[in-house]
């Protein structure tokens, strides 16, 4: 891997250990400096690397000089020192103290989550806080993921680092009562990041795998620990499976999307599908149900090969119940196709039509699929439709080739 492609990489899954360690080691007080000496690094390799080569082992090289500049602030700042701890006082060595290994830095990572996830925060605050500090997302990333302008989020992290503050949050696992309460919210920033990453719209990618994988190792941490390994968390964690089951046949040779019913079911993934299978049941346990319980069931559904009118009987009464749940148009959209399928393509229609989610190019895509083969010409009108809103590339190619199939 070229080092062009390789620091946006580590930078994706490095910053935030570092940012994680740095803040749990010097306090939330000072996570900006935590986050520039983080930053810093990665500029540092960016410079260094295209000349000096990559080094042998690069997540050490980003460790040690993320330790030598957190060091040399604190030479440089004696009045920095003494706010970090008053322990600290002239010695600077005791920034050596730093320890990056990796049960730190998962530990950290953890009681990072928690910390980020106060209650004292606005909900939206801590989501949009943890995509950036624990998952490394840019503000244009985060603006995106909440449908809102970069000023809006800037606004939004810098009231929420203040309030970190004035709140004197330390970083740690809140007592037991409190875990339940704050783990909606953590749950939900993993499922944004794993989101974004499953269909990703900021970087002209449809997939982007390495944003799915950071989420699911975060919810494997949080499985594999006794504090917070709760049926929604095994949930999610299934329904994170049974998506990335199908990575290999969600995009062609030229990054175009394919639909689920034009998948090739061969390339699906049966041991990820099987580890989904034994997450879901786990999630069983107790008397919980959650959004990711009901859409975890789905993505089960959806692993079956078989078109069935079981399957989608059950993926229609599913949709029904996360309808009730929590409202979402995507997820309304999701179940008009799972009408299609159970009812016919004239039900749905009439169905899809009440939606009127006239500025979502998969609303329009939708109504093109279910008018192919009534009605040609409303099927194109849809689908020239869907070419205009869609986002990206890879859409629009797709959608393409669906409207050459009609001509």
């Amino acid at each position: 891997m070229e080092h062009h492609e390789l620091i946006p990489h580590l930078f994706r899954i490095e910053y935030r250990k570092i940012v994680s360690v740095l803040c749990k080691h010097f306090g939330f007080d000072q996570v900006e400096t935590a986050e520039d000496i983080a930053s810093d690094t990665f500029l540092t390799a960016a410079q260094t690397w295209p000349l000096k080569g990559i080094p042998e082992e690069p997540v050490a090289w980003l460790y040690s000089v993320a330790r030598n500049k957190a060091k040399n602030h604190l030479q440089r700042d004696r009045v920095f020192e003494s706010k970090i701890t008053p322990a600290i006082k002239s010695d600077a060595s005791a920034i050596e103290d730093i320890d990056l290994s990796p049960q730190n830095i998962s530990d950290s990572q953890l009681q990072m989550m928690f910390a980020i996830c106060h209650p004292a925060i606005p909900p939206e605050a801590q989501i949009g806080l943890s995509l950036r500090i624990l998952c490394g997302f840019g503000i244009d990333e985060i603006a995106d993921a909440f449908l809102t302008s970069k000023e809006t989020i800037n606004k939004r992290l810098f009231r929420a680092r203040e309030k970190l503050r004035e709140e004197k949050i330390t970083i740690g696992l809140p007592a037991q009562s409190e875990i339940d309460a704050r783990l909606n919210t953590v749950l939900t920033t993993l499922y944004l990041l794993f989101s974004e990453g499953y269909y990703s719209t900021s970087q002209q990618q449809t997939l982007r795998k390495e944003l799915c994988l950071e989420a699911m190792r975060l919810c494997y941490m949080l499985v594999d620990n006794s504090y917070t390994d709760k049926p929604p968390v095994n949930a999610l964690l299934a329904l994170m499976c049974f998506h990335a089951s199908r990575f290999e046949a969600r995009v062609g040779d030229n990054g175009e999307f394919i639909l689920y019913n034009e998948q090739d079911t061969s390339l699906w993934n049966q041991e990820l599908i099987s580890k989904g299978g034994q997450l879901l049941h786990k999630a069983t346990t107790g008397n919980i149900v959650s959004r990711y319980h009901l859409e975890a069931s789905i993505a089960f559904w959806n692993t079956k090969k078989e078109d069935t009118r079981e399957k989608w009987e059950n993926i229609l009464q599913l949709h029904n119940h996360l309808l009730q749940f929590e409202y979402s148009p995507i997820a309304a959209l999701n179940r008009t196709y799972a009408l299609s399928k159970v009812k016919g393509k004239h039900e749905a229609i009439l169905e899809a039509e009440k939606l009127k989610l006239v500025t979502n190019h998969f609303y329009f895509t939708l109504l093109g699929e279910l008018y192919t083969g009534i009605d040609n010409e409303k099927a194109k009108t849809n689908l020239e439709k869907a070419i205009v809103l869609a986002r990206t590339s890879s859409d629009k190619q797709t959608i393409q080739k669906k409207i050459d199939a009609l001509q």
